[in-house]
């Protein structure tokens, strides 16, 4: 099964000139979204992460089913103020700014073996700062995957962790 087939792509979506690549169809469609995890199953599996880390918010979609999948702990990485109780925090710099990424202070045992999910890599920017996070949080930080890689914009560069993805545009 070709992931692609069920990846919308909506063009001037958020401003234009974008091209956005909806993963709503994917997960709408139960055979190709199965497909889509078992694929991811398999690609991060072989890390053995302890722990899997979803960027929000779409990074949760992905993460979650996989933790259930591959039996591991499933930690959600959000923008700032949006977690209850005490929390960690990274500062970033974006195109346009900065922003911050919190994950709470207790939910990743020290030394754990993380992954970190999104359902796409971009510039790299956020990814990269939920990695500094969990590397903060004393997570051994083994690797990073999403659905989609936009390999044009370079953002697999900017880690210092292996990344995988299921399927790549490039342009």
């Amino acid at each position: 099964m070709d992931i692609k087939d069920h990846i919308r792509a909506i063009p001037d979506f958020p401003k234009p000139g974008i091209l956005f690549y909806d993963i709503s169809t994917l997960l709408s469609h139960p055979d190709a979204w199965q497909v889509a995890m078992g694929r991811m199953a398999r690609m991060i599996g072989v890390w053995q992460p302890d722990v899997l880390v979803g960027v929000e918010s779409r990074g949760f979609l992905v993460a979650a089913p996989l933790a259930l999948k591959l039996g591991c702990g499933f930690v959600m990485a959000r923008k700032k103020g949006k977690l209850p109780g005490k929390t960690i925090s990274y500062d970033y710099e974006l195109e346009y700014g900065t922003d911050t990424i919190e994950i709470q202070d207790d939910a990743i045992p020290k030394g754990s073996r993380v992954v970190i999910l999104d359902d796409l890599l971009a510039t790299g920017g956020t990814l990269d700062a939920t990695v500094n996070l969990c590397n903060k949080a004393g997570a051994d930080v083994i690797g990073a995957a999403a659905i989609i890689e936009l390999t044009f914009l370079n953002g697999r560069k900017k880690l210092n962790i292996p990344f995988d993805s299921l399927v790549a545009y490039d342009e």
